[in-house]
């Protein structure tokens, strides 16, 4: 009879009913920090300007949305209707670089399967580490593009250009990260796992975005939403953490603490539905991939 404890990993056909490998992901965090630095690197391989494409790309948004938003369609920029003014550049930089992160993040978990599966068929290691380093890596693309916006921030406070100042909801502003990445992947490794069988889904993802892209007040304010539409408009997980994003970044803005709990709520069950369907997959789809 072979004792378990005398390993420190175990390998078994049939885990636990529940089992997300939280523990064994975490003890694998080397590897983790190595996919990190290989998804970064990669990105901008045999690239001119490397990582200054990271600021690069939300800049050419801006502008577009800018002309095209601002001048083009006059669409209103304010979440709330009143006198608080947020320069347009801040705005459209602000939510471009959110939704930048989320859209990237989704769309690159949601090949994780199919990208990895040369290296998941050799080697084991906890499958949970190629999609949370490819989150992270993103992340340091938005933490980059966040400098640029950091320091036109100070810019515009210094000239006293618009109303933004510093409030103690700025305390917000991790956890509306925090939050965007567990969403982002969580909606990632859900369409990852079900790709495995079902191919056609992938091929939605592009087109899924860019009609949520419209649907969320990423080149708009807020307050160009009809009343009687805003509590659909707010059932989307996207939207209140935009708004709570620009609220605690400017000081100011639209903030419904009601819509942001049910969002996190949304967004906690997303991942947790997501971890747990990747492991069930994780064992059965180099059968099916």
């Amino acid at each position: 009879m072979i004792d378990k404890n005398e390993f420190d990993t175990v390998i078994t056909a049939k885990p636990r009913f529940f089992d997300l490998h939280l523990k064994e992901t975490f003890r694998y965090k080397d590897l983790c920090l190595l996919f990190v630095k290989r998804d970064f690197k990669a990105g901008y391989k045999q690239t001119i300007l490397g990582p200054v494409w990271a600021i690069i790309q939300p800049l050419l948004t801006t502008v577009m949305f800018f002309f095209v938003f601002g001048k083009l369609a006059r669409l209103d920029t304010s979440d709330i209707t009143g006198n608080f003014v947020v320069p347009r550049f801040l705005f459209y930089f602000g939510s471009s670089i959110c939704w930048s992160y989320f859209a990237s993040t989704l769309q690159a978990t949601s090949n994780t399967f199919l990208q990895n599966r040369a290296v998941m068929g050799k080697v084991y290691y906890p499958r949970f580490v190629s999609p949370l380093s490819t989150a992270v890596s993103h992340l340091i693309s938005f933490f980059i593009q966040f400098a640029l916006l950091a320091a036109a921030y100070i810019y515009y406070l210094s000239r006293d250009l618009g109303d933004m100042k510093i409030t103690p909801y700025l305390l917000l502003f991790p956890l509306c990260i925090i939050q965007l990445m567990m969403l982002s992947l969580g909606l990632g490794i859900i369409i990852s796992s079900v790709t495995t069988k079902y191919r056609d889904l992938a091929m939605l993802v592009s087109f899924g975005l860019q009609i949520l892209h419209y649907l969320c007040p990423v080149a708009y304010g807020l307050s160009i939403v009809p009343e009687k539409y805003m509590r659909i408009y707010m059932l989307n997980p996207v939207t209140p953490i935009l708004t709570t994003f620009r609220f605690s970044l400017f000081g100011g803005g639209y903030f419904n603490m009601f819509y942001f709990v049910v969002s996190l709520a949304v967004t906690l069950v997303i991942f947790f539905a997501g971890l747990f369907l990747f492991g069930r997959v994780e064992r059965t789809f180099m059968d099916t991939i």
